[in-house]
């Protein structure tokens, strides 16, 4: 398991920021990293933009779109990664789809973002039955590929747990990315069904966007992970969006602690 992504959980409740690299520019996208983890993030997903983002709602759509037609590639985004690791040692993982990995040549891919100080990689796309192929890559190179599990996985569970690395990402509401308001999941069974078969952190994502949410998440779970509410703040400000994110953060990151 990778020790970065161990540390992230190590000191208490732990909030996960999602962002689409490259919207509104990959310039933007290094500032916001820094000033998320100065706001209390203790984990990133790093989205690599893909043309069919399957389990993505509008907002986060529209953040592929956007960030694809300004040219923004994967070795681009790798490029960006390098700049960060000078400068920051937060966990961070890469969330995309097999597509982007398969086209990239996987175990290049894997490589190079092991090399460059990634820590861990989110497949939304990949069924637990075929993972196999990018697992044997990432455990070759030291990079977690992270687990989701969604509220109808039930017998599955237990089989998705015993294999699990870094932590194990548990989807809270059907369909796609998105807000909402009410999230009626009961994410505390998922998270014991998680833990009866191995000790790993478990962290909620899908639909979080307000600090009430986020408390209420976080006394289940080990983690909140949040996408749409910030992905919108780039969306509403452009280049403009660091202090309103960095501002979401913490108020994201006192929820999770229980600050509200």
């Amino acid at each position: 398991m990778n020790k970065r992504i161990t540390e992230a959980f190590a000191e208490g409740k732990a909030f996960i920021p999602f962002i689409t690299c490259g919207d509104p520019s990959l310039e933007v996208t290094e500032q916001i990293v820094y000033a998320m983890e100065e706001a209390g993030a203790d984990l990133i997903e790093l989205g690599i933009p893909f043309s069919d983002p399957t389990a993505e709602g509008p907002v986060i759509q529209g953040a592929n779109v956007r960030a694809l037609s300004g040219g923004v590639t994967t070795d681009k985004i790798f490029d960006m990664v390098v700049k960060i690791r000078r400068n920051s040692k937060i966990p961070m993982v890469f969330m995309t789809y097999a597509n982007v990995v398969f086209s990239y040549g996987t175990e290049r891919f894997v490589r190079t973002a092991a090399e460059i100080g990634m820590d861990g990689l989110i497949l939304p796309d990949v069924p637990f039955e075929e993972k196999a192929e990018f697992d044997t890559v990432c455990k070759k190179y030291g990079l977690d590929l992270i687990s989701l599990i969604a509220p109808t996985s039930h017998e599955r569970i237990a089989q998705i747990a015993k294999e699990a690395e870094g932590f194990v990402y548990c989807v809270s509401s059907l369909g796609v990315t998105g807000m909402r308001s009410q999230i009626t999941t009961d994410i505390g069974a998922m998270v014991q069904l998680v833990k009866k078969e191995k000790d790993i952190p478990c962290a909620v994502g899908f639909g979080i966007s307000i600090p009430e949410q986020a408390a209420k998440m976080a006394a289940q779970a080990d983690g909140v992970i949040v996408g749409s509410a910030i992905v919108k703040l780039c969306e509403t400000y452009g280049k403009e969006c660091v202090p309103y994110i960095k501002e979401y953060v913490k108020s994201m990151k006192d929820g999770v602690r229980g600050i509200l």
